[in-house]
Order: C-alpha cells, then structure tokens, then sequence
C-alpha cells in the first residue's frame, strides 16, 4: 500500500454499458484518488499563505498571447483523425515539445480519441475534453468506456467528446517502472513497519521503483509535470479548432483544468472541476488531509455496517469497528490468508498491505460498501481473502492475467515531479506517526509511511505548492463532496477562495466527485453551464 493523491474517476451510477471491458471498467467503477503507494502532489509563483501556513506562490499569469515562435508547429498541426477499432470513436496522435523551455529538443506524442457530437451540425457547441484523475488515469479509456457514452445525452449531442492521455500515461508515451511479477512484490511492501530491518524493507522497496522507473524511462521522468500537461492541453484546443477549452476534470483533473485556466485564464470556456484539489498545500499536507479524509469514510461506512446484524466489524460503534479492523490487519501482518486458487491469486496471500488497498478502494464510493462488508465477511469469518484481493487489484488496476497498467508509475511520476517531497528520510516518517494516527487511527501508519516515495526519485521536483488565481478567466465551477475521502471538501473550498471567476458547488455525501453520481440538483447546475454558459451566480449546496 502507498499513498499519494488522486485516482481516476467515474460516477457510480451512471449506468455504464454491459458490454464495456473489465479492464476499463474497474478503475472508475470506485471514482478514485488517492494512490496508497505512490507520491503525492501538486504544483505551480507571488508569495502568499498556504492552507497549513507555509508559503504558496500564485501560480503564473497567462503565456504571451502571441504563440511563441518555436512552438509554431506545434499549435498550427492538423490531426487526421482515423479509426480506433472502438465503434463510434476516432482516434489520433497530438505532438508536443517533450521540454518547453527547448522545443527542439524532440517529441512527446500524445494519444487523442474523440466522438463527434450526436446533434445536428448546426447546434454543435465545439469540444468537451474529460479527464478523470489520477495523476495517472488514462482519458482515452474513460472517454471510449464511460464519457462518451454515459454523459447526459444532451451534452453529447452538442459537444465532439474529446479525451488525450496526458504524458507518460497509458497510450502516450507511459512511463514504466516495474515488470508485472515485481508490480506484485511491490503492493505487498509493508507499509507499517515494527523495526529498523522492515523501515530498511520498505526503503529498499522506493528505492527499487525509483531506479526502475529512471532505467526505463529515462529522460521522460523531468517532463510529465502538471504544467506541462495543461500547456499540452492549449495545444490540443488548438488542434480541435476550439477559441477556448470546455472540460470536465475530476479528482487530480481539477488540479489539471485549474492549473490550465491559471496559465491561460483568458482561454478558459467552460470549466467544471469536480472533487477538487486544493493547489496551495505542501505534499505533507495534502497526504494528513487525505488520511483525515479517509477515517471520515470509514466512520461513515461503519456507522452503517454496525446497524446490521451481520457487519463483520461487530455491532457496537463505529469506534469500536475501527478498532476491530485495525486489529485485523494486524492479524494480517503476522499470517496472510489464502486468496482462492493460484490461477486467481497468482500464487498471492491477502497480507496487511492488500487488505488496507482493497478497504481504501471500496471508500471512493459508497455503492461498492455492501461489497466491502461481504468482503471483510469472507476474510474474517471464512478466511478466504479473495473478495478482498479483488478490490484491492481493482485500485491498482491489476487485469486477471496478472498484468498491470501503467497507472501507478505515472501517478508516482506526476506527484513526485509537481510538489517536493512529504518526508526526507525515515526519520521524520517517525515523528510524524502520532499526527498521521490521529487523522486517522485505523490508516493512518500506513498512509504515512506511503508517504516516503517520493523520496527516492530519481528526477527533482519541478512545481511546489502554489495559489492559483486565474484572474480574467470566465466563471468557473469547482464542486465539492462533504464526506469526500480522497479530496477532503475543505480542498473545494479552499480552490473556489483562490479562483477569481470560481462559483463552489457543494454536495452534501458521501463517495469522490459528485457529477453523475445521483444527485439532480448537482446534475442540472453542471448540465446547464455546459448548455448555456450560465453557472450558478453564488455558491450553491445540493443534496
């Protein structure tokens, strides 16, 4: 188990179709952000305070209007779109200078899909780019499996559907670290450990990702910054012939769309970010607030668990649930449980590290709590921790062959790049113990010691934490769940303060991001900015 942030998203009960691969399917079936395992945060300069009283600089102001001559190229390039092999879906290859500050230095090339608006021609309103989080999530995947054919119908008929794989992820030029065998020695890292030779383990274990990410991916590791991601995103605007963007950016897609809108707040159309992040935060900060987040999950889930009869944590309090749970991961750490047959385990015990994974990942969204429940049900009672494993390789996006995306090495690569890092050695880990325990006494070791990856890596922190004020840039909706685990609703409002143009959007419940996840009120707010540009006048709660 690691941590870090956002993790790609999808609203739960949005109806996807039947027929949507499994693969696609998984990572967004939970919504998503928050990475036990890999790196942290965000990025982006004049000085102000942050949220936890350190310094945040305010992000740049808008490039030159006047596209920079080395960068001709790029902005004036026409895609030629072709055919995915996916019905109904195009696809295309977008290029981008690998380092902005040498654009003749070569080449990243991006992977793009898009499917054209339904309506009639005439009423097109131009392009709907989507991101779904991460830093990791691969947009291509959430568009063809979910965006494109689950958004209301009414904003499909009026928008091309356009998603981009950011660099380093998934189809454009992934970062990789790991092989799959060595993928699953690294989720089972014990990330709580009792002495020095288990801290030296799990050192070893960072240290072993960094230099395996640095021989495979070389060069790319200094260049799939959030900054530059946003500027690859003006080029795709450009591309697609749009005069400013229109997105939906959810989870770390927020922290995308409002680092987008603070470097060019004068292309910004209409901008909805969903489950936001809040950009000014030290990566320590932002993992305490998630960890905090988290327990507030799990009491809630567990104040439901107990008023049943069958709830494996005991029928008591929630207090007493976390307790039973922490006791049982504990148990773990001593004796693993079996996880069905070798054919589906791959030769895998449930061990402390893959239960806690598979429990945060059943946080993201509260329809996947009946599941966890039977889950903890089978491992405790029945000592069969297959259930549990299932939830757990659906957070890491591990495919019944054994296989692995490339989610979490881009996740790493992202945070590790954009913020520096929570910890410097082991020993501040340790003195940080009893305030990480307290955000959360059931995660919260874990979640601190997760918090040692990034420092290993091999390429320097480029961002730090930064406010973002996107002065000039049209309204902008930042929307926020209350009981949001992986982006703590404090971090909504905290981005909607630092936006000139923002309008917060508050959803009162539980489960990451809040579009499309059943509430009518947040449904039409969105849906009508989208239609017809109007966002809500001031703040708004919906239920």
């Amino acid at each position: 188990m690691e941590t870090s942030l956002p993790r790609a998203h999808a609203p739960a009960r949005a109806g996807e179709p039947a027929s949507e691969p499994a693969r696609a399917r998984r990572p967004f079936r939970r919504g998503g952000l928050a990475l036990l395992a890999m790196g942290l945060l965000m990025s982006g300069c004049s000085s102000a305070s942050s949220s936890d009283g350190s310094s945040a600089d305010v992000v740049m102001a808008e490039l030159p209007s006047a596209t920079p001559k080395q960068l001709t190229s790029y902005y004036g390039q026409k895609l030629r779109w072709r055919d995915c092999g996916v019905p109904g879906f195009q696809c295309a290859t977008l290029r981008a200078p690998l380092n902005y500050d040498k654009p003749d230095a070569g080449d990243v090339k991006l992977a793009v899909s898009r499917k054209r608006a339904t309506g009639k021609p005439d009423r097109r309103l131009g392009s709907l780019l989507v991101n779904p989080g991460g830093p990791g999530g691969s947009a291509v995947g959430y568009l063809q499996a979910y965006a494109a054919l689950g958004y209301p119908e009414k904003v499909r008929a009026r928008y091309d559907m356009v998603g981009v794989d950011p660099r380093g992820v998934a189809r454009s030029e992934p970062v990789s670290c790991l092989n799959d065998r060595e993928m699953d020695a690294y989720t089972q890292t014990d990330v709580t450990p009792d002495d020095g030779r288990e801290v030296g383990l799990l050192s070893a274990t960072y240290k072993k990702l960094a230099a395996g990410c640095r021989k495979r991916s070389g060069k790319l590791l200094g260049h799939v910054s959030t900054v530059e991601t946003a500027r690859d995103m003006d080029i795709l605007r450009a591309a697609l012939g749009d005069k400013k963007l229109t997105y939906v950016g959810a989870s770390y897609g927020t922290f995308l769309g409002a680092t987008y809108a603070g470097l060019f707040p004068g292309r910004v159309g209409r901008l909805v970010l969903d489950g936001a992040m809040d950009p000014s935060l030290t990566a320590r900060r932002m993992n305490l607030d998630q960890t905090a987040g988290f327990e507030t999950a799990f009491q809630s889930f567990a104040r439901e668990c107990v008023r049943e009869r069958d709830c494996p944590l005991g029928t008591k309090s929630a207090a007493d649930a976390g307790k039973r749970l922490k006791g049982f991961f504990s148990d773990l750490d001593r004796r693993p449980l079996r996880a069905g047959d070798t054919s589906t385990s791959g030769g895998r015990k449930l061990g402390e590290a893959l239960a806690t994974t598979g429990v945060i990942a059943a946080m993201y969204d509260e329809a996947a709590w009946p599941e966890l429940r039977d889950s903890l049900m089978s491992a405790m009672k029945n000592k069969d921790g297959a259930p549990l494993l299932a939830l757990s390789d659906s957070y890491y996006e591990r495919d019944g062959d054994g296989s692995y995306t490339n989610l979490m090495f881009a996740n790493a690569a992202v945070n590790c790049l954009d913020l520096p890092p929570s910890f410097t050695s082991p020993e501040d880990v340790r003195k940080a113990l009893p305030e990480f325990e307290k955000a959360s006494p059931v995660f919260g070791e874990g979640l601190a010691w997760s918090a040692l990856n990034c420092t290993y890596w091999p390429a320097k922190a480029t961002g730090k934490p930064s406010r973002i004020e996107a002065k000039g840039a049209a309204p902008i909706i930042v929307t926020g769940t209350t009981r949001d685990p992986a982006t703590p609703y404090r971090w909504a409002q905290a981005l909607a303060a630092q936006l000139t143009s923002a309008r917060l959007l508050t959803y009162e419940g539980d489960g990451h991001t809040a579009y499309g996840r059943g509430s009518a009120c947040v449904d039409k707010t969105i849906n009508t900015y989208l239609l017809e540009g109007r966002a809500p006048q001031k703040s708004k709660r919906c239920t």
